[in-house]
C-alpha cells in the first residue's frame, strides 16, 4: 500500500515538485495534492501510476519489515 508520505519522500530524492510528478505519471496535479495532504485515498490505478513513474526514475519502495524502523519507506536504487 502506497502512503502519503512515502510519496513526498520520494518526490524530495528525487527533487521532484507536485508538477514533475504530475508530468511524468499522467495523474492530475490536484489529485496527487490530495493523496499527499491525505484528503483523499489513490485508486488503485492512480497508485499504480506514481510507483511506476517514481520508480522509473530510481526510487525503490520498502514495505514493512524492509527498512530500519519497520515501517513503509523509500530509497534510492543503486547505481
Amino acid at each position: 500500500m502506497l502512503i502519503p508520505a512515502q510519496i513526498r519522500a520520494a518526490r524530495a530524492l528525487l527533487s521532484w515538485s507536485q508538477a514533475e510528478l504530475a508530468e511524468a505519471s499522467g495523474v492530475a496535479l490536484q489529485s496527487i495534492k490530495n493523496i499527499e495532504t491525505g484528503k483523499t485515498d489513490p485508486r488503485l490505478s492512480t497508485a499504480t501510476a506514481l510507483m511506476r513513474a517514481l520508480e522509473k526514475a530510481g526510487v525503490v519502495f520498502l514495505t514493512d519489515g524492509e527498512s530500519v524502523n519497520g515501517g513503509p519507506g523509500v530509497r534510492l536504487a543503486k547505481r
